[in-house]
C-alpha cells in the first residue's frame, strides 16, 4: 500500500455519513470507512487489516464492518482478477446513474460518462432494489505497463 495516502476525511464527517444510514457510528466503522475513503485504490481485507495496524480491530469484527458498509451502500465489494475481494468507499450519495469500469489488475474504479442500460422487465411479484452495471478489464495505466 502506498505510504502517501490523501488526507483522510475527519472522524465527524465519516461518523455523520454512517449516522445517515440510521446506524451507530462505532469506532471500528469510522476507522474502516475513513481508510477506504483515503485509499487511492480498492483494498483487500488483509491490506485494510495491515493499514489499521495491530491490534486495531480483530479479524471477525473487520469482516462484519466491511459487510455492513457494503450492505449500507457506503462501500463496494468486488473481486479482482485473482478472485480476491477488494473494498472501496462509495461516493457520497452513491451514484447509480452511470456505469463503472473496474480494473481487475490495480483495483481502481472509474466512473464512465454513460447511463446504464434499462432494467429488464421482471416477473410479477419481483421487486428491483438495485441495478449495478460494471465493466471489467484493464485500465489505461495497467494496459500501458503490460509486458
Amino acid at each position: 500500500m502506498p505510504s502517501s495516502l490523501p488526507s483522510a476525511p475527519s472522524d465527524d464527517h465519516v461518523a455523520a455519513h454512517i449516522r445517515c444510514t440510521g446506524a451507530r457510528a462505532t469506532p471500528a466503522r469510522i476507522r474502516v470507512l475513513q481508510l477506504l475513503r483515503s485509499a487511492p485504490t480498492a483494498l483487500t481485507h488483509n491490506e485494510i487489516e495491515a493499514a489499521l495496524g495491530a491490534p486495531a480491530i480483530d479479524r471477525v469484527t473487520l469482516y462484519r464492518v466491511l459487510d455492513w458498509l457494503v450492505d449500507s451502500a457506503l462501500a463496494h465489494k468486488n473481486s479482482d482478477a485473482h478472485r480476491v475481494f477488494r473494498f472501496s468507499a462509495a461516493a457520497a450519495g452513491e451514484h447509480t446513474t452511470h456505469i463503472h469500469f473496474r480494473c481487475e489488475y490495480c483495483g481502481r474504479v472509474f466512473c464512465l460518462d454513460a447511463a446504464p442500460p434499462a432494467a429488464p422487465i421482471l416477473p410479477t411479484g419481483f421487486e428491483l432494489l438495485r441495478l449495478d452495471f460494471d465493466l471489467r478489464g484493464r485500465c489505461a495505466d495497467c494496459s500501458a505497463s503490460k509486458p
